[in-house]
């Protein structure tokens, strides 16, 4: 698929297939079309040529007019975008309110279990001020999680956090990716890649370089450009 903004050609002629199951980093320097790859696969962005078929569905208008549809793409973006005046606990049941339709007690539980499993079952009553960085991207996750996606988009979920608190973000990916979600990642984070990734997709100037498994990417990389990036990022 072909996509522009304008006169910019952001991504090339980008072909790609994730297996079910498996988790995906995509790399690469600032401004290789990582994150708009995962926007066109999330649907916030449609592709000027080129089809995409995402969960056996070709993505058209009518796809994705459908909640339904779009609720089994869970997204997490750099910024947290939770509502401030909510808790934590409704952050994550307003989507099964208004989208599943389910009833508030429930959702409140289900909502409660998910903030459970990614570590925060003590601050289900705090507002987004009240809480880290760390701990609101995690409520995001919890958020995307609660709706039982297929796939998991992850847009450098760690890039506005402080050191410290990437940690508790990626343990809970890494937990993500042992429990065989269907996960792409963009991110930095070359640590996590190794450890949590099964492929990893190389970008550069809108074009994906390279494809390979995270062992071989990581132990002989095929193009002088993955090879330059790797340089860069591991021996910073």
């Amino acid at each position: 698929m072909t996509k522009a903004f304008g006169p910019t050609v952001v991504l090339r002629d980008v072909s790609l297939s994730i297996k079910r199951g498996s988790v995906n980093v995509v790399c690469g320097a600032s401004g290789s079309g990582k994150s708009t790859l995962l926007r066109c696969i999330n649907g916030l962005e449609l592709p000027q040529k080129g089809k995409l078929t995402v969960l056996g569905r070709v993505l058209d208008e009518r796809q994705l007019a459908s909640p339904a549809f779009r609720a089994e793409i869970g997204m997490v973006f750099q910024r947290f975008s939770l509502y401030p005046h909510m808790t934590a606990l409704d952050n994550v049941a307003l989507a099964l309110r208004k989208v599943r339709r389910q009833p508030a007690a429930r959702a409140r539980q289900r909502a409660q279990e998910m903030l459970r499993r990614v570590g925060l079952a003590d601050k289900i009553g705090s507002y987004p001020s009240q809480l880290s960085g760390g701990q609101q991207q995690r409520v995001a996750i919890a958020r995307a999680l609660v709706m039982e996606p297929k796939i998991m988009l992850f847009d450098e979920p760690t890039s506005a956090l402080d050191p410290e608190m990437i940690r508790e973000v990626l343990d809970v990916m890494r937990d993500l990716a042992n429990s065989g979600m269907t996960m792409l990642v963009v991110t930095h984070e070359m640590g996590f890649a190794r450890e949590a990734a099964d492929r990893i997709i190389f970008m550069d100037d809108g074009v994906i370089v390279e494809e390979a498994p995270c062992g071989d990417f990581f132990a002989n990389p095929k193009s002088a450009r993955a090879r330059r990036f790797l340089n860069n990022i591991l021996h910073h």
